[in-house]
């Protein structure tokens, strides 16, 4: 009996391994800590906020904001300003896999943040940024 007990276990942590809700459950704190170390070095104590970010999301930075693209609310979703695109909703409680993979966020992070502040965003804003739409609910 114990070699079943023992295969039925490892079958079912390999299945929940694999789980897509457990991946994504963890996902976005799987983006947030690089962040918040790679602040932390050049920011001691640094701690990502989600006040600033959710400041830093809605601020015009020239004549656009993160949230001229992406609804104010990121539980919602918004539209490209120039091509109308629609944009899915931007936050992981209302979409999941939106911060489940760290190249694509990095991706999408260093297009949006040369098009709205004409450089790349630092570590802490992404952080910041990340905190905020992980403490959406």
């Amino acid at each position: 009996m114990r070699p079943f007990l023992s295969v039925s276990i490892a079958l079912l942590t390999s299945a929940l391994a694999g789980a897509p809700w457990l991946a994504q459950a963890q996902a976005p704190q799987a983006l947030l800590d690089p962040w918040q170390h790679a602040a932390q070095v050049t920011q001691a104590g640094f701690a990502a906020s989600p006040e600033r970010g959710a400041a830093f999301f809605t601020a015009r930075h020239g004549d656009l904001a993160c949230a001229s693209c992406h609804a104010p609310d990121p539980r919602g979703a918004g539209r490209h300003a120039v091509t109308g695109k629609a944009i899915e909703p931007l936050a992981p409680v209302t979409q999941p896999t939106r911060l489940a993979d760290r190249a694509r966020a990095e991706k999408w992070f260093r297009r949006n943040c040369k098009d709205v502040l004409a450089r790349e965003c630092t570590a802490a804003e992404k952080a910041d940024v990340v905190a905020w739409l992980v403490s959406l609910r």
